[in-house]
């Protein structure tokens, strides 16, 4: 039997690929990306990171073993003093004020909202799928893109924060939790996590694309 991750990549192949070779991701390997979208992307982000604290909280919360909780304890730790640092330091470093960007945008909001409600309203493993998408989709690019030259210090460091063995430990532990669960799991189950793992994709999308405008 396929994992439960494998099924997940596969029937959502067609808009994860859309995401790993949006234009950000694109233009982040020409080494091209606009200054502007760069900023504005960092803000929005930002933002989101402050969420993701409180998405991992849930899943903190609903997992089942203390093994579990200890790993989600630890990505907490690393996003409020590891990724919140970045933000703080790079916009002191770039002179951005977060507060002249409307975070809640329909396309930013939408993101932000959308991935929360799939970790306050369903289970542990809604979490999981949510942010495996999310953060596979990550180190897959960000892999690709860090063997590329990247000018802007501050983006070359964001790319490989999201491309060192620490990330991607998080995202095979994700993977893991996933293909576990998914041995014994029924085929109407998986087809709904499945699910869930493309709708996180498709807000990422619209998500990414906000950086441009």
């Amino acid at each position: 039997m396929v994992s439960l991750s494998e099924q997940m990549l596969d029937e959502n192949s067609d808009v994860f690929q859309a995401m790993v070779h949006h234009r950000f991701v694109k233009d982040i390997k020409a080494d091209r990306l606009p200054k502007e979208a760069f900023e504005r992307y960092l803000v929005f982000e930002g933002a989101f990171v402050e969420t993701a604290i409180a998405i991992f909280s849930y899943a903190t919360a609903k997992a089942g073993t203390i093994e579990e909780k200890r790993w989600l304890i630890g990505v907490l730790d690393a996003l409020a003093n590891q990724q919140i640092a970045y933000f703080e330091k790079t916009f002191a470093a770039r002179g951005v004020d977060p507060a002249r960007y409307d975070t809640e945008r329909p396309d930013v909001a939408a993101f932000r909202n959308g991935m929360l409600a799939i970790a306050r309203d369903g289970g542990f493993l809604d979490t999981i799928a949510a942010m495996f998408a999310a953060e596979w989709m990550y180190w897959t690019w960000s892999t690709e893109a860090d063997r590329t030259d990247i000018s802007d210090p501050l983006l070359r460091e964001w790319v490989k924060l999201h491309a060192e063995p620490e990330f991607e430990a998080q995202a095979r532990w994700l993977k893991a939790v996933l293909d576990e669960a998914g041995e014994t799991m029924d085929p109407a189950e998986r087809k709904r996590l499945s699910a869930i793992f493309g709708r996180a994709q498709r807000l990422e999308i619209d998500f990414h694309e906000a950086a441009y405008s």
